[in-house]
Protein backbone atom coordinates (compact mmCIF):
# COMPACT_ATOMS: atom_id res chain seq x y z
CA UNK A 1 0.00 0.00 0.00
CA UNK A 2 1.01 3.56 -0.55
CA UNK A 3 0.99 6.32 1.60
CA UNK A 4 1.38 10.59 1.13
CA UNK A 5 4.17 12.16 3.20
CA UNK A 6 2.98 14.43 5.28
CA UNK A 7 3.82 17.19 7.97
CA UNK A 8 2.49 16.63 11.50
CA UNK A 9 2.36 20.07 12.52
CA UNK A 10 0.59 20.78 15.66
CA UNK A 11 -1.29 18.24 18.78
CA UNK A 12 -4.57 19.25 19.40
CA UNK A 13 -6.43 17.21 21.89
CA UNK A 14 -5.39 14.96 25.24
CA UNK A 15 -8.45 12.79 24.41
CA UNK A 16 -7.21 9.11 23.21
CA UNK A 17 -5.29 8.50 21.66
CA UNK A 18 -4.09 11.80 20.95
CA UNK A 19 -4.99 14.14 17.67
CA UNK A 20 -2.59 16.13 15.81
CA UNK A 21 -2.98 18.22 12.69
CA UNK A 22 -1.51 17.44 9.73
CA UNK A 23 -0.48 19.72 6.21
CA UNK A 24 0.39 18.59 3.12
CA UNK A 25 0.14 20.19 -0.69
CA UNK A 26 -1.46 18.50 -3.21
CA UNK A 27 0.35 18.30 -7.07
CA UNK A 28 -1.10 21.78 -7.76
CA UNK A 29 0.41 23.28 -4.40
CA UNK A 30 -3.08 23.40 -3.22
CA UNK A 31 -2.62 23.04 1.48
CA UNK A 32 -4.49 20.27 2.89
CA UNK A 33 -5.14 19.83 6.43
CA UNK A 34 -6.48 16.44 8.32
CA UNK A 35 -7.05 16.64 11.79
CA UNK A 36 -6.58 12.73 13.05
CA UNK A 37 -5.63 10.16 15.49
CA UNK A 38 -1.63 10.49 16.32
CA UNK A 39 -1.22 6.53 15.38
CA UNK A 40 -3.07 7.10 12.02
CA UNK A 41 -0.04 9.38 10.53
CA UNK A 42 2.70 8.20 12.61
CA UNK A 43 4.27 5.10 15.11
CA UNK A 44 5.98 8.02 17.28
CA UNK A 45 4.60 8.90 20.30
CA UNK A 46 3.25 12.09 20.37
CA UNK A 47 1.79 14.89 23.05
CA UNK A 48 1.49 18.49 23.73
CA UNK A 49 5.21 18.80 24.94
CA UNK A 50 6.91 16.88 21.23
CA UNK A 51 8.68 19.13 18.69
CA UNK A 52 6.62 19.85 16.11
CA UNK A 53 6.82 19.74 12.92
CA UNK A 54 7.10 16.24 12.44
CA UNK A 55 7.10 13.64 9.47
CA UNK A 56 3.56 11.22 9.07
CA UNK A 57 1.81 9.34 6.38
CA UNK A 58 -1.60 9.15 5.53
CA UNK A 59 -1.97 5.59 4.24
CA UNK A 60 -3.81 5.96 0.74
CA UNK A 61 -5.10 3.96 -1.99
CA UNK A 62 -3.96 4.88 -5.65
CA UNK A 63 -6.88 5.51 -8.20
CA UNK A 64 -5.21 6.38 -11.41
CA UNK A 65 -1.70 7.15 -12.85
CA UNK A 66 -1.47 9.85 -15.59
CA UNK A 67 1.35 12.82 -16.82
CA UNK A 68 0.07 16.06 -17.25
CA UNK A 69 1.65 18.17 -19.58
CA UNK A 70 4.76 19.31 -17.83
CA UNK A 71 5.40 15.37 -18.30
CA UNK A 72 5.35 14.69 -14.19
CA UNK A 73 4.09 11.46 -12.66
CA UNK A 74 0.80 12.65 -11.10
CA UNK A 75 -1.09 10.06 -9.01
CA UNK A 76 -4.86 10.33 -7.71
CA UNK A 77 -5.13 9.20 -4.86
CA UNK A 78 -7.90 8.02 -1.94
CA UNK A 79 -7.49 7.97 1.69
CA UNK A 80 -11.00 6.83 1.98
CA UNK A 81 -8.88 3.34 2.70
CA UNK A 82 -7.77 2.07 5.04
CA UNK A 83 -8.44 4.78 7.63
CA UNK A 84 -11.15 6.72 6.44
CA UNK A 85 -8.96 9.72 6.08
CA UNK A 86 -10.65 13.10 5.12
CA UNK A 87 -9.48 16.83 4.98
CA UNK A 88 -10.96 19.55 7.52
CA UNK A 89 -12.73 20.40 4.46
CA UNK A 90 -14.31 16.35 3.69
CA UNK A 91 -11.88 15.66 1.02
CA UNK A 92 -10.41 12.11 0.28
CA UNK A 93 -9.34 12.33 -3.03
CA UNK A 94 -6.19 13.81 -4.22
CA UNK A 95 -3.46 14.33 -6.68
CA UNK A 96 -0.16 13.69 -5.50
CA UNK A 97 3.30 14.02 -7.46
CA UNK A 98 5.32 10.95 -7.27
CA UNK A 99 7.93 12.21 -4.92
CA UNK A 100 5.13 12.82 -2.19
CA UNK A 101 4.45 9.37 -2.11
CA UNK A 102 5.88 6.67 0.31
CA UNK A 103 5.61 3.08 0.87
CA UNK A 104 2.81 2.35 3.75
CA UNK A 105 3.11 -1.32 5.93
CA UNK A 106 0.02 -1.96 7.76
Amino acid sequence: MKAIRIKITSFISDDQPGFVECKFNDAWNKEHTVQDKVPIVTEKYLDANSDYPQDGVIACEIIAKWKDKDERTIYSVTTEKPWAVETIDGLKEFDILEEQLTKFNQ
